[in-house]
């Protein structure tokens, strides 16, 4: 446990100085960006680690990894994450213990969480989760709405008893003609941004940026990013 505490002390210290230094090219106070550890495929034991460090936000991607993970956690003060694409069968599970969803990508996982909100009596925070590689009315590749898509969700959850709108969330796409150029799909996805606080001034939130890209993500204005593996290391391979 010494060991694996050293290691993660180290990691996180590695991951701020590069979240400081990004925020100070940019001209950025800090405290703007909030760091959340994806703590995906890595034990409570860890969790209650970071914990200890000091990190209070922590996200997943599968509910029958976080279920389990957040209820042997409860004892700390944690702001839970779902960044992972959500089924409709899964809501009622992650409602129960996810502060956030970031992964809002249609109209029925709207309705469907809404309902799972009010019956759990809390409010989630929602994320919509913009897909860049998106054409008009389809999804990506990673989840996520089409550009055009995001004012009618944002309306959706804006209007729905036990959500609540927070803002955007992206994942650089694979392929498209945002692939590679994370800087840009970035700087696209605070557009869209500034659009949706146009209309719901509170919806201030803007995750982006992982392990790889962080740097760029803060230089476009991104308010929150998400960091597995250079925290927590590479998942070793099964089998």
């Amino acid at each position: 446990m010494t060991d694996r505490r050293t290691e993660l002390a180290w990691n996180l210290a590695a991951v701020e100085e590069r979240i400081a230094a990004a925020c100070a090219a940019a001209g950025r106070a800090r405290e703007e960006v909030t760091l959340i550890v994806v703590t995906k495929t890595y034990p409570a034991s860890d969790v209650r680690i970071l914990h200890e460090l000091g990190v209070r936000h922590v996200a997943e991607n599968r509910d029958q990894d976080a279920a389990p993970k957040a209820a042997a956690c409860t004892d700390l003060s944690l702001h839970w994450h779902f960044v992972g694409q959500l089924q409709t069968n899964k809501v009622r599970s992650v409602a129960s213990y996810a502060d956030v969803v970031q992964s809002i990508d249609r109209l029925k996982l709207v309705s469907a969480l809404s309902a799972a909100a009010v019956r759990a009596e809390r409010e989630l925070g929602c994320l919509i989760q913009v897909a860049l590689d998106a054409e008009s009315g389809q999804q990506g590749a990673r989840g996520g709405v089409a550009p055009d898509g995001i004012e009618e969700l944002a309306a959706a959850v804006a209007g729905s008893p036990g959500l609540r709108l927070d803002g955007l969330m992206t994942v650089a796409p694979l392929a498209g003609p945002y692939a590679g150029r994370q800087q840009a799909v970035f700087e696209r996805l605070m557009e869209f941004s500034s659009g949706l606080r146009a209309a719901h001034p509170a919806a201030n939130m803007v995750s982006a940026g992982m392990s790889a890209d962080l740097e760029q993500a803060v230089a476009a204005g991104a308010t929150h990013v998400r960091v597995g593996t250079a925290v927590l290391g590479v998942r070793p391979r099964l089998g």
